[in-house]
C-alpha cells in the first residue's frame, strides 16, 4: 500500500533529526579519540572549582597605577583569557592596584603567560596590507585595495583634519606601485618557508635591513605567510610575545584586515594622554567631527617627528602606520602630515563612542604594565557538587510534574510527550558537550537554570500542538485530518511564543555579564533545540500514530476520544445529541449544543427552523 505525502514527510523529518544526533555523537567521539574531548560538558567556576591567581603590577620607585589604568588592565586580561577559550572566568580588581583571576580547571603555563604579559602599545610602518578572505587570503590590490581601505588619516592638530587635509587611507597592497612593492607582491605567488605561528615573523632576508620600513623585509616566506594567515584566534594567541625587532604578521580587531607590519620603531610609553573630542576649523567653528587628539612626550615628539617626515607624501603602504595593541592593529591611519609639535591627530568615520573607546585604548594601553604572579592557589566550587545535586533535583521534580500532569491531562498521548523531552535532553546535553570541546563552553548553575526553565518551554510547545488536535476532533475532524488541521494552528504560536524567548535570551546575552550570560546561554539554545524538536519528532510522530487503530478510532485512554472530548459536529447540518450519564455530563451536554448552535451555517440554522415547523405542524 503507497503511503501517503504526508506519512513520506513525517519519515523524511525523523530520518534528519536521527542524522543530526548521530553526527553529533560522531564529532564528539572524534574528538575523545583524537582531541582530549570528553563525554560531559565541562562545570564552571561555580560548580568546579579552579585556580585563583592575583596579579601585582610591577612599579617603579614612586609609580602608582590609577584605577583607569587598572580598570583597562582587567579588561586586556579579559579578553586575553577569553581568546584562549576560557569561558566563565571571573577577572576582577583586588584593592587599589592588584588584579584577581579566577580560572574554571587548572590554568596551564600558557594562559599563565599570556595573562601576566604587559598591556604593551607599539607603532609599527605597515608594509602590505590586505582583506582577510577566511582562508588563504590572497592580497587585495588595485580597486580592492580601494574597498579595504580604513578611512583614518594622522593630521598635525584637529583643525586641519576637520578643513578636509585628509584622504582616505587605502589598502597596503598598492604598493606594487612601487619596485619594491612589485616585488613583493610577485613574492606572494612563490614558494617559501613559514615561521611558526606563535611567533608570526616569517624567515629572515639573507641581509637584515637596517630600517623598520625597508620592503626588504618582504621575503617569499613571510608572503607565504601573510596568504596562509587567516586571524584565527588559535593564529593569534601567540602574537603578543612577538619579537619588536622582526616584522609581525596581524590582524585588526575585527579580523576584516591583515597586515604585514615592520619592526617596531615608537614605544607605545611615549604618549601622555589621548582624548575623544570634536574637530574644529582654524576659526574656532565645530564641525561635528570627532577625532582622537594624541599627546606625546619628550622623546616620543622626536621620534614622531622623524616618522611623519619619512611617510607624508610617500605612495601608499610608505605612508600608513599602525597602533599595535598586544600585536593587534587598533588603528592604521595614513599620515597627512609633517607633524613637529607631538599632537597628532586621528581622523575618520568616527562616532563619539568609537573615538572615545580608541582614545581609552591609546592612553591606558599605552602604559606597558607588566604584572607578576603574587599568589596562585586552588579553590573550591563556590557552590560545589551538593548545590549542583540541589539544582538537578528541583529540575527533575518540575520534569515529573510536568510528565503527571500529561499523563492525567492527555492519558496514552503523554508518551508524546516524555518521548520528545527526552529527545530534547538529549540533544541539549550533546549541543554542550560539543561547545565545551570546541568553544571552551563551561556549564554554570545559572546555565543549569536555564535548562530547567526550558522544560515548561517545552512542554509549553506540546500542549498548544495537542489542544489544537483536539479543537480540530470537537470541529468533526477525524484524527489524522485533525492533526494537520492542528499543526498550521499550532506552529505558529509556537513560533511565534519560542521566538519571543529566543530575543529575550539574545538581548540578556548580549547585555548581560557574568553567570547571567549563561542562564541566558542555555536559555536560548535550549529554545532552538525545542523548535527543532517540535518540527522534526513531535509532529511527524503524530502523523504516524493517527494512522493507528488505537489513536484513529478514539480509544478512551488514548486522550482523541472525540466523545470524551464533546464532539458533536457530525457534517452539515448534522448534530448528535450527546449521551447524559450524570448530571455533570449533562450539563456538558448542554454546553456543547450551544456550542454547535454557534457553529451553524444560515443555511443551516434554516433547515432546522424548517424541520421544527414542519414537525409542529404535524402535532397540530
Amino acid at each position: 500500500m503507497a503511503q501517503s505525502p504526508a506519512v513520506k514527510r513525517a519519515w523524511r523529518s525523523l530520518t534528519t533529526l536521527l542524522v543530526i544526533i548521530v553526527a553529533l555523537i560522531g564529532v564528539i567521539a572524534l574528538g575523545v579519540w583524537r582531541d582530549g574531548a570528553t563525554w560531559t560538558p565541562k562545570l564552571a567556576l561555580d560548580l568546579q572549582g579552579g585556580t585563583q591567581i592575583v596579579l601585582a603590577p610591577k612599579l617603579s620607585d614612586g609609580q602608582s597605577v590609577s584605577g583607569e589604568q587598572l580598570q583597562q588592565a582587567v579588561e586586556i586580561i579579559r579578553q586575553r583569557v577569553d581568546a584562549s577559550g576560557v569561558s566563565e572566568a571571573e577577572i576582577t580588581t583586588q584593592g587599589s592596584q592588584n588584579i584577581s583571576v579566577s580560572i574554571p580547571g587548572k590554568a596551564d603555563d600558557a594562559t599563565l603567560q599570556r595573562i601576566e604579559a604587559s598591556a604593551k602599545l607599539d607603532f609599527r610602518p605597515v608594509l602590505f596590507l590586505g582583506a582577510n578572505t577566511g582562508a588563504a587570503g590572497d592580497a587585495v590590490s588595485g580597486a580592492e585595495a580601494d574597498a579595504a581601505a580604513t578611512g583614518e588619516s594622522v593630521t598635525g592638530d584637529p583643525e586641519a583634519a576637520a578643513d578636509g587635509a585628509t584622504t582616505d587611507a587605502t589598502a597596503g597592497a598598492d604598493a606594487s606601485t612601487g619596485a619594491d612593492g612589485a616585488a613583493a607582491a610577485d613574492g606572494a605567488t612563490t614558494d617559501g618557508d613559514t615561521a611558526d605561528s606563535a611567533d608570526a615573523s616569517a624567515a629572515d632576508p639573507e641581509t637584515i635591513p637596517k630600517t623598520a620600513y625597508d620592503q626588504a623585509w618582504l621575503t617569499e616566506g613571510l608572503m607565504k605567510k601573510f596568504n596562509d594567515f587567516t586571524c584565527s584566534a588559535e593564529e593569534t594567541l601567540g602574537l603578543s610575545e612577538a619579537p619588536a625587532d622582526r616584522p609581525l604578521v596581524t590582524c585588526d580587531d575585527t579580523g576584516l584586515y591583515k597586515y604585514i607590519l615592520g619592526p617596531v620603531e615608537m614605544g607605545g610609553e611615549t604618549i601622555t594622554d589621548a582624548v575623544a573630542q570634536v574637530a574644529s576649523t582654524s576659526t574656532g567653528a565645530s564641525t561635528g567631527q570627532w577625532v582622537v587628539q594624541i599627546t606625546l612626550d619628550k622623546q616620543g615628539t622626536k621620534t614622531f617627528g622623524e616618522i611623519s617626515s619619512r611617510m607624508y607624501g610617500q605612495p601608499e603602504p610608505s605612508n600608513m602606520f599602525a597602533f599595535v595593541l598586544d600585536s593587534k592593529v587598533l588603528s592604521a591611519p595614513t599620515m597627512n602630515g609633517v607633524i613637529l609639535d607631538g599632537r597628532p591627530s586621528i581622523s575618520g568615520n568616527f562616532t563619539q563612542e568609537s573615538a572615545q573607546v580608541l582614545a581609552n585604548q591609546l592612553k591606558f594601553g599605552a602604559l606597558p604594565i607588566g604584572f607578576t604572579v603574587q599568589s596562585q592557589e586552588d579553590i573550591s566550587a563556590t557552590l560545589g557538587s551538593n548545590q549542583l545535586q540541589a539544582g538537578l533535583l528541583a529540575g527533575l521534580i518540575g520534569l515529573l510534574l510536568v510528565v503527571v500532569y500529561s499523563m492525567f491531562q492527555y492519558r496514552a498521548l503523554s508518551t508524546v510527550t516524555i518521548t520528545s523531552l527526552a529527545i530534547a535532553g538529549v540533544l541539549t546535553y550533546l549541543m554542550l558537550t560539543l561547545l565545551s570541546w570546541r568553544q571552551g563552553y563551561r556549564l554554570s548553575l545559572a546555565g543549569v537554570a536555564g535548562i530547567i526553565v526550558a522544560v515548561g518551554i517545552t512542554a509549553d510547545s506540546f500542549i498548544v500542538y495537542f489542544e489544537r488536535i483536539r479543537d480540530a476532533l470537537r470541529d468533526g475532524f477525524v484524527l489524522d485530518r485533525a492533526v494537520e488541521h492542528g499543526w498550521k494552528r499550532a506552529i505558529r504560536t509556537v513560533l511565534a511564543s519560542d521566538g519571543i524567548n529566543f530575543l529575550a535570551a539574545a538581548i540578556l546575552f548580549i547585555l548581560a555579564v557574568g553567570s547571567v550570560r549563561g542562564f541566558a546561554f542555555t536559555l536560548g539554545l535550549t529554545t532552538l533545540v525545542d523548535v527543532l524538536v517540535v518540527v522534526l519528532f513531535t509532529h511527524p510522530v503524530m502523523v504516524l500514530l493517527a494512522r493507528t487503530k488505537f489513536y484513529s478510532e478514539g480509544h478512551k485512554f488514548s486522550g482523541l476520544d472525540p466523545r470524551q472530548l464533546g464532539a458533536v459536529y457530525r457534517g452539515r447540518a448534522q448534530f448528535r445529541e450527546p449521551v447524559v450519564a450524570s448530571r455533570g455530563a449533562a450539563k456538558k451536554a448542554k454546553g456543547a449544543q450551544k456550542e454547535a448552535a454557534k457553529r451553524q451555517t444560515i443555511a443551516e440554522r434554516k433547515a432546522a427552523e424548517s424541520a421544527g415547523t414542519a414537525s409542529t405542524g404535524k402535532e397540530s
